[in-house]
């Protein structure tokens, strides 16, 4: 069991907002003999997020008070909690493993925001947000070898149920619009798959396929497993003891979240079901060597393509919500449909190294490109599209048990939208928003300065007859740097 002491240095540092987090796991397995075990398994967390309302009390600095205000006056309040606990029975016969999987996940989120924090008028609610969504899962999966062949299948199974209520304002360009939501749904869910894998040429080349269909019973665009077939092939091939090359390709479905399947506004139930909402769809393609000089060195170069089709789409602010990130909003709790299309594609380079002597390192850049289409079907960097991502870690290993490790990492600038200054003008905006209104004509046509931060952490183990001591000191941004847009 865990629990954060964030919200005590960041009330210090006078922050304006104070994260709490609190998480609890297990895992107990029993062996009952050597073809049978059972593994008990479960993860609980609760997470507050609440406003630090004296975090300008003896401030002088006007930069941080004029950022302490704005922050305060647009983020919410957040509660979450959540748990998964469930059990995987295996039984190992003499050519075959049998597993049985059986969970349970709930995760409730609970949102608030108030005009000028103002949590003693009820008048002054500008967004109450009240989600849950719990789902209960069984899996049957079967491995089988014959020969050298190894044979994969299962099925799985899964009821889910979520509900949603409240209300929000949404900003527009000429004035705020209140909506309310009251919603839910029950859903059954299936899929089944299978998969081989042989090797051949002496074992130099691994060859894979296999093939997955999904379904529910959420709507008739989602029922037919037919058309949520997804077919997957793979090889890896030794070229040499020290080269090798990896390729792979299948296409993938997977379910929008459920604030987008459970959305409903005052015209009825579920309005994105009426959208002919789908699974959304993904076509991979990957392809790469790797290279090994010696048994501590690994050095791989990869190139992916992924193609995306059905995404979500905002009819309202007509942009993909792959356009919108993540921030402190609930994305998706809108009216969409499933018309948007996306592509990424770039280059992975890998170093990882580990020595005898206790230096270790791992090198990896990534140059990728995200984008998704907009009302014109015209294609636009997403809210991905980071372009340049490096991250450099290595350690060393010193004598006494002292070991002394650094991260530094390289993150080209994200893309962003322009305010439209007009409606941000509009005071009744500013007051239910406490932040611009984005221009969506004008969507990501700015991006933000590249960022980079290095980390250092130096730990101490001190050990005893039956217990040990860990202590570390971690310093993050180390030399201090701060982005400037």
């Amino acid at each position: 069991m865990r629990r954060s002491y964030l919200q005590f240095l960041f009330s210090l540092f006078k922050l304006p907002f104070l994260p709490t987090f609190t998480d609890v796991q297990y895992k107990v397995k029993h062996k009952f003999d050597t073809k049978n075990e059972i593994t008990f398994i479960g993860l609980a967390a609760y997470d507050k997020f609440e406003l630090n309302k004296d975090a300008n009390k003896n401030v002088t600095d006007p930069e941080q008070l004029e950022l302490n205000n704005y922050i305060l006056g647009n983020l919410p309040t957040n509660n979450q909690w959540n748990y998964t606990t469930g059990a995987i029975y295996k039984h190992f016969g003499n050519k075959n493993t049998v597993s049985i999987a059986l969970s349970r996940n709930v995760l409730n989120n609970e949102s608030t925001r108030y005009l000028d924090n103002d949590e003693s008028d009820e008048t002054k609610l500008l967004l109450n947000y009240n989600s849950r969504e719990t789902e209960n899962k069984l899996r049957l999966e079967n491995t089988r070898t014959s020969g050298t062949f190894k044979i994969n299948m299962g099925v799985n199974i899964e009821t889910a149920k979520y509900s949603v209520e409240g209300f929000d304002n949404k900003t527009t360009p000429v004035g705020p619009v209140k909506i309310n939501f009251d919603s839910g749904f029950d859903l059954f869910k299936y899929g089944i798959f299978a998969s081989v894998s042989k090797p051949i040429f002496k074992n130099r080349l691994l060859l894979s396929a296999g093939i997955r269909t999904d379904a529910n019973t959420y709507s008739s665009d989602m029922s037919n497993p037919i058309d949520q077939l997804s077919p997957r092939v793979s090889a890896a091939f030794s070229l040499t003891e020290k080269w090798s090359l990896n390729f792979n390709t299948g296409r993938y479905y997977q379910l929008p979240a459920y604030t987008i399947l459970g959305y409903g506004d005052q015209t009825g139930p579920l309005v994105n079901k009426k959208n002919n909402l789908k699974y959304i769809s993904s076509d991979h393609l990957v392809g790469g060597i790797q290279f090994n000089p010696d048994n501590s060195t690994k050095i791989t170069v990869e190139s992916f393509y992924k193609k995306y089709n059905n995404y979500p789409f905002s009819i309202n602010d007509s942009i993909s919500l792959a356009n919108l990130g993540s921030d402190f909003g609930v994305v998706g709790n809108e009216a969409v449909n499933s018309s948007s299309k996306g592509k990424a594609y770039g280059l992975e380079f890998l170093i990882q190294r580990r020595s005898y002597t206790g230096i270790y390192g791992i090198l990896a850049y990534t140059y990728v490109r995200s984008k998704f289409t907009n009302y014109t079907g015209n294609y636009f960097p997403s809210a991905w599209d980071n372009q340049n991502i490096l991250t450099l870690t290595a350690g060393k290993k010193m004598g006494k048990n002292w070991d002394i490790g650094v991260k530094w990492r390289y993150v080209g600038g994200r893309p962003y939208t322009k305010y439209d200054v007009a409606a941000s003008s509009l005071k009744s905006n500013w007051d239910v928003s406490g932040t611009g209104i984005l221009d969506y004509n004008n969507l990501n046509s700015q991006r933000l300065p590249a960022f980079h931060q290095l980390d250092l952490r130096i730990d101490k183990t001190y050990f005893f007859d039956k217990w040990s001591v860990n202590l570390y000191i971690d310093i993050q941004n180390l030399y201090n740097f701060k982005q400037r847009i």
